[in-house]
């Protein structure tokens, strides 16, 4: 049971672009707080919250990881998420159950594209945040154009209240601009402690402007601070703070801090900042959800004398203790041994023991309150993004969407006891991971693995062999390709005649359908009146058509953006069957589908190259023939240039070997999913032949 009360928990995410310093920024936190006595490093593989090891090997984080820490009389629950696109699901999933969000930029490189889409899915969670701008011990290193890139890319109001002192190898501290305290770290004590200076001449005058510039913006926000001010008083430390509390957690400013974690600077003041700014689970609206008894919308402010209401929001297969399930409780309080209710599914749930997690280790809890964050074991038939609540007071909360994967590769076991274990691994790491999807190719008889990326798969497989020891046979990645319709089909008539002696089958739909905007998905309408076909046939038929469009009309790939309507049938009064009705909306469906004018869409990726400037001709040159479309370019301060371009993600595979050779192994890219676009004749016929 947490000691602490509501007002003192933070329950915070550490956000940002892959290699911006998010894991080191973590195990300095760790260390300052007490959690750990030895800093471990990502580049050792050392690192407490990398604790797989593929991440070890890597040096990148893979999966979220959540630990407990306490600093200054707070609880602050974090959660490390990855920077690294293909694993966008755990940052997605952790943003929604979190209060506050800590973004760490690089001061070299500012703000990248992974840094834009986790900032998006902040703001789509209304989550408030607080910036790190790391690495400014760094050759390049530039604090102001850090900030300029995050008012003009991410269209925010970032507030330095910290100025550094030094810049690079010289930079030794930071001016606090609120208390107008200078403080710098020991290399000797590991930044254990700072020491108080006076602020040096050389940045006096930049510290006396950025001051008055941010007093005038926090006053701005605050009517009575505003009027002290005007009056010419003296505003206090603790009222600036209180006021920018405030317009942190209403989202209108974003408190920038500064500092070096691999140098261990810097990082008790955000320490200060997250219990200073972010808001405690009291400081966000109540939590909403539907009554599954009566469709009311409810509210469940975050009491622990409430009705329970928990979301869980991860799943993961350890290898120790068995199947774990990450949940926030929102309301009331979950306690170990309780019996409760899946409100998603309407299934009972006995609740295990429940643990305060700490990366890979753990603690019992004998329960958890309102506002915490923890794991159980035991939950057999529950899932991410579903609820827990009691019988009593029903709730289910709101789920959390995922993206399709745009990637597959199939996979063979080597012998039929590999065949069992496979089955199981890929059922445990899909559950854990909801962008990663299994499917059988009923033309191959093959296992169809999907996912977000290269790297994706690549990790998953590499699980899969090492911890659940399966032998496999892997295929090379291949593109998943989607098909869909361009022009409306009227009437598309299916009709299923089977007699053989005895009861025969009868079932006859006619559809009509339209394409529907890109991303829109599959919508199906009943419009049959005057009970033509019985109520009890029109489920059977929706269930053929879903199962037409997943093996699509051109290539056989999934049909999406599709609106189909039932407009009309018949039945006979003794042979119609739920079968021959879902035979028949199958057979419409693929009719109307070909005659629907039906075209093959692939993914189309957003690609971001940073490259020194002498290599920019020969990366748009290849950029050009991988049938980009170049969309801008930038001149960064450090010489380097960043082009922005969509490329069709069938001509990336092998990209990271060719930009290595031609920019000598110092440009860099990054990729993520844009949007579907219809193929051109000539690739759809090599699709479809097979040829790609």
């Amino acid at each position: 049971m947490s000691s602490f009360s509501l007002e003192k928990v933070r329950n915070i995410g550490i956000i940002a672009h892959i290699d911006a310093g998010k894991t080191t920024t973590t195990e300095r936190v760790l260390y300052y707080t007490g959690r750990i006595h030895r800093m471990g490093e990502v580049h050792d593989g050392t690192a407490t919250m990398d604790h797989m090891v593929q991440e070890q090997e890597r040096g990148i984080t893979i999966t979220s990881a959540a630990t407990t820490t306490f600093w200054s009389d707070h609880q602050i629950n974090i959660i490390d998420t990855p920077g690294h696109i293909d694993f966008t699901a755990e940052v997605q999933r952790s943003l929604r159950v979190l209060d506050g969000g800590l973004v760490v930029f690089d001061a070299v490189a500012g703000v990248e594209p992974q840094s834009e889409t986790v900032w998006r899915q902040a703001d789509q969670y209304n989550v408030p945040r607080i910036c790190f701008v790391n690495k400014m011990d760094r050759v390049g290193a530039d604090f102001q154009n850090t900030i300029d890139m995050i008012r003009n890319r991410l269209k925010a109001n970032p507030l330095p209240i910290q100025w550094p002192i030094g810049s690079e190898s010289d930079f030794r501290g930071i001016v606090d601009l609120l208390s107008m305290e200078a403080s710098i770290w020991q290399e000797e004590d590991l930044g254990v402690k700072s020491v108080v200076i006076e602020i040096p001449e050389e940045v006096r005058a930049e510290v006396e402007e950025a001051r008055e510039r941010i007093l005038e913006n926090i006053i701005e926000t605050d009517d009575v601070l505003m009027t002290r001010y005007l009056d010419g008083e003296d505003i206090e430390v603790d009222d600036l703070r209180a006021a920018l509390r405030k317009a942190t957690i209403q989202r209108t400013v974003t408190p920038v801090l500064c500092g070096s974690a691999l140098k261990n600077k810097g990082i008790q003041r955000v320490l200060d900042a997250v219990v200073y700014y972010l808001p405690s689970p009291l400081d966000i609206p109540p939590m909403t959800g539907k009554n599954p008894r009566t469709g009311e919308i409810e509210q469940r402010p975050p009491k622990s004398n409430g009705p329970l209401a928990a979301l869980v929001f991860k799943i993961v297969t350890d290898p120790y203790v068995g199947r774990l399930a990450y949940f926030r409780v929102y309301s009331g309080t979950l306690r170990a041994g309780s019996t409760i209710i899946n409100s998603t599914k309407d299934r009972k749930e006995r609740i295990g023991r429940v643990l305060r997690m700490h990366a890979d280790r753990r603690e019992d809890l004998d329960e958890v309150q309102a506002g915490d964050i923890a794991a159980t074991l035991g939950l057999k038939n529950t899932f991410t993004g579903e609820t827990l609540c009691t019988r009593e007071a029903p709730i289910v909360l709101e789920s959390i969407e995922f993206p399709e994967p745009v990637i597959m590769l199939a996979i063979e076991p080597k012998t039929n006891l590999d065949q069992d274990k496979m089955g199981l691994a890929l059922k445990a790491l899909s559950e854990e991971d909801p962008t990663f999807q299994v499917r059988l190719d009923e033309q191959t008889g093959q296992t169809v693995l999907y996912g977000m990326g290269e790297l994706h798969l690549e990790v998953l497989v590499d699980r899969m062999l090492r911890e659940f020891k399966v032998a496999a046979n892997v295929g090379k990645p291949r593109v998943a390709y989607r098909e869909t319709i361009t022009r409306e089909v009227e009437k598309a008539v299916g009709r299923f005649v089977r007699q053989s002696g005895g009861r025969g089958q009868f079932g006859h739909v006619v559809l009509s359908l339209e394409p529907l905007a890109p991303g829109s998905g599959f919508e199906f309408e009943d419009c049959i009146t005057r009970g033509v076909i019985p109520k009890e046939f029109i489920k059977p038929t929706q269930d053929g058509v879903r199962e037409a469009l997943e093996s699509g009309v051109i290539a056989g790939y999934p049909m999406v953006d599709i609106k189909v309507k039932l407009i009309d049938g018949s039945y006979h009064e003794v042979d119609s069957s739920e079968m021959a009705f879902k035979i028949a909306g199958s057979m419409a469906f693929r009719e109307g589908a070909q005659k629907g004018n039906p075209v093959l869409l692939e993914p189309i990726m957003g690609v971001e190259v940073v490259t020194p400037e002498e290599y920019t001709g020969d990366v748009i040159g290849n950029l050009s023939a991988r049938r980009a479309e170049i969309e801008s370019m930038e001149l960064r301060t450090d010489g380097v240039q960043s082009i922005r371009s969509r490329v069709p993600l069938a001509e990336m595979f092998g990209y990271a070997t060719a930009l290595r050779s031609m920019s000598q192994g110092r440009g860099t890219f990054t990729m993520e999913f844009d949007h579907y676009s219809p193929v051109s004749k000539d690739i759809a016929d090599a699709i479809v032949k097979g040829g790609r």
